[in-house]
């Protein structure tokens, strides 16, 4: 029984990759504690940081050894500043010195201690590391396994760590169990998430803690489309969601998001400016997730603009006054249809290539948006099917390593197939529906478990073989 939390499918964090980045960031801070429980951190005189895998494959242009490091260094990905998200690791590989929670000063060599093992894998998860600290007198004092296996989430041995103790009044382990409490209850999909939340927290914790949730998002979308330039990594890409949005709005002046939104709501804008608008949203969050910016895991970093996107789409076009209940609501339902997709298939795309990234969050976008729009539990969940139905077998094939190409126009494709699932759904006779969500959930961990290693995130197959680039 796995029971996951409105907080543990959206998490506050540092871009690109919830799995390559925000995941290893976590083993790192784990290993700190590991270290902790059986010697004083003062009589550590070495790490060593093993990478296995997709991680070690594509870890460069994630930031592996990025957040590999600020994890050691006791760092927060929640909190950090994002000018010291590559400084600090700068500073480590100039001076060989890495400062171990902040507490205590050790060599550290980015050759000798950080080793990307490019031809092994280890067997339980494609996303494996391994991390050693000896003492001063050369004994291997701690040695442990950790695996990140999607949106943040990871384990320590086969020991899944983010686990709660309490099971929940409406535990769901599949969208028929949700089906049947919702219609037993009387109640849609958002109030159950929120009565099961309550198990672990007051109601005002929750709603605080699902606002900080979006302002970041909100936040993330209004850098994004503000912030020119070139992204990081070689591959040249310049950001485009700036100079969108500066032809969509024209001249007009404004102070703010609050106004910036305000603006956007007062345009008559065509469907053709509409599609725009949501390009923008999306491709704002993936570029700022691009540059190491603080995103929100929805449900991994490399899908985190479709949500916001959806969201932004529902203010700005499709809701007269879009409340903050309105806002909670809809980020509380998409988190459980994220969750059945975790439970049952994946969200790492390094298991089942981008369908468990882009598709998931398509899924949880379009269930969540139908909600809103007064559709029935039932229609919710057909949303989320058609939204992943049209997302099966996509392969994960980022060029060079990189969250950049395809992966930042895949969230803009992402949130438009959201908002045609929910119109589809919405304008469908429920009854006649031929596959359930359960149905393609289990199609899509099918697809996943037939698909070639190649096209999950190691940049061995696909486009990032076919698109010939300077080496990155």
């Amino acid at each position: 029984m796995e029971i996951i939390s409105v907080f543990d499918m959206f998490k506050i964090g540092i871009g690109p990759s919830s799995s390559h980045t925000l995941g290893p960031w976590k083993a790192g801070n784990a290993f700190i504690n590991d270290i902790k429980s059986v010697s004083p951190l003062q009589a550590i005189k070495t790490v060593e940081v093993h990478l296995f895998g997709s991680l070690a494959l594509t870890g460069i242009g994630h930031g592996t050894d990025i957040a590999v490091l600020l994890g050691l260094c006791g760092q927060n990905p929640e909190t950090i500043p994002v000018n010291d998200v590559q400084r600090i690791p700068q500073e480590i590989y100039s001076t060989n010195l890495l400062n171990l929670n902040g507490e205590h000063q050790i060599t550290f060599n980015q050759i000798q201690h950080l080793i990307f093992h490019f031809e092994k894998s280890l067997a339980f998860h494609p996303n494996g590391m391994e991390f050693k600290a000896w003492d001063m007198n050369n004994n291997l004092v701690a040695n442990e396994y950790y695996y990140s296996v999607g949106g943040g989430f990871i384990t320590k041995g086969k020991e899944v760590t983010d686990l709660k103790s309490t099971v929940p009044p409406y535990y769901c382990d599949t969208a028929d169990d949700l089906q049947v409490h919702c219609e037993k209850n009387h109640i849609p999909i958002s109030k159950l998430v929120l009565e099961n939340e309550k198990t672990w927290r007051s109601e005002t914790e929750i709603k605080e803690g699902v606002w900080k949730i979006w302002k970041t998002m909100r936040d993330c979308v209004y850098r994004g489309c503000h912030t020119e330039g070139q992204l990081p990594g070689g591959l040249n890409v310049k950001r485009r969601a700036a100079n969108i949005n500066k032809r969509l709005l024209g001249k007009t002046t404004y102070h703010g998001y609050h106004d910036w939104i305000d603006t956007i709501q007062d345009l008559d804008c065509s469907f053709q400016q509409i599609m725009k608008w949501i390009s923008c949203f999306a491709m704002a969050v993936n570029e700022e997730n691009a540059g190491f910016g603080r995103v929100v895991t929805s449900p991994t970093n490399g899908a985190a603009g479709v949500i916001p996107a959806v969201l932004h789409y529902y203010i700005c076009f499709a809701k007269e006054q879009a409340t903050k209940t309105d806002i909670i609501k809809f980020l509380l339902t998409a988190s459980e249809i994220g969750a059945l997709f975790k439970k049952k298939a994946t969200i790492s795309a390094a298991m089942g290539g981008c369908q468990a990234e882009i598709g998931v969050s398509s899924a949880m976008a379009a269930a969540a948006l139908t909600e809103r729009l007064g559709g029935t539990v039932d229609q919710a969940l057909q949303a989320a099917e058609i939204a992943m139905e049209h997302h099966l077998g996509m392969t994960c094939d980022p060029i060079g390593g990189l969250v950049q190409v395809p992966c930042i126009e895949r969230n803009s494709m992402g949130a438009i197939k959201a908002i045609m699932a929910t119109n589809i759904a919405l304008d469908t006779d429920i009854t006649t529906a031929k596959v359930s969500l359960d149905e393609v959930i289990k199609t899509m961990w099918e697809t996943a478990l037939d698909m070639n290693h190649k096209y999950k995130e190691t940049s061995q197959g696909g486009l990032a073989t076919n698109v010939r680039v300077a080496e990155c």
